[in-house]
């Protein structure tokens, strides 16, 4: 019982991103794609959070290389899918 509560708190970053993305490929799929890209965004800036306030042995594969760079990519890719989303003229669009 052990090991399974351990992998379920080491997968639980990984599924909270996992679920936002999720959300965010649903509203894609109902034609609201700048709002799916603005959910994507968010989803990477969560990564970016989680990686930044747990342990590397908290994160599971959200850590990849070193705890810096890791949380740099992830919260300026992040912030970029989001510029973008914003940025873009709706024309019409939701």
């Amino acid at each position: 019982m052990d090991s399974s509560v351990r992998l379920t708190r080491l997968n639980l970053p990984l599924l909270a991103v996992t679920v936002v993305i999720a959300a965010a490929v649903v509203l894609v799929l109902a034609d609201r794609w700048r709002r799916g890209a603005f959910v994507f965004g968010g989803a990477m800036i969560l990564a970016g959070i989680l990686r930044w306030a747990l342990d590397s042995d908290q994160v599971g594969v959200l850590a990849v290389r070193s705890k810096r760079f890791d949380v740099a990519a992830m919260l300026a890719m992040g912030g970029a899918i989001v510029g973008l989303a914003v940025s873009i003229d709706p024309l019409g669009t939701g």
